[in-house]
């Protein structure tokens, strides 16, 4: 498993386990002001675990705010040859590896004279 994969299993266990520890018990403890020192722990551990995981991340949260910067120009670009997207179909894939991206309403041709064509 890549290390990105693993982190995220590890945050999916680690959320599980914190939504398993608030039990009926425990909010019924909360409201008689019984609350143990065994939640405080969790608390406190969920703390630490989730400050962990945040420092582990940190890089490549960074890595890809940098990625997204570069790529902003090109995808402004590409923005305004596409337009809306939901004048488009869902991209097909050929079986030579081409990807197509169909036109709903395709685009009035127009001839220009002499065989040139504007699209």
């Amino acid at each position: 498993m890549s290390g990105m994969k693993q982190l995220a299993a590890f945050t999916v266990a680690a959320c599980l386990v914190l939504s398993l520890t608030v039990s009926p018990a425990t909010a019924e403890a909360e409201d008689k002001g019984e609350v143990g020192e065994g939640l405080s722990l969790m608390e406190e551990g969920a703390k630490l675990l989730f400050r962990g995981l945040m420092d582990e991340m940190e890089p490549a949260l960074e890595d890809l705010q940098g990625l997204a910067d570069e790529m902003a120009p090109a995808f402004a670009e590409l923005m305004g040859m596409i337009g809306d997207f939901t004048n488009y179909h869902a991209p097909e894939v050929l079986p030579n590896g081409d990807i197509i991206i169909r036109r709903k309403v395709p685009l009035k041709v127009e001839l220009l004279g002499e065989g040139e064509i504007e699209l």
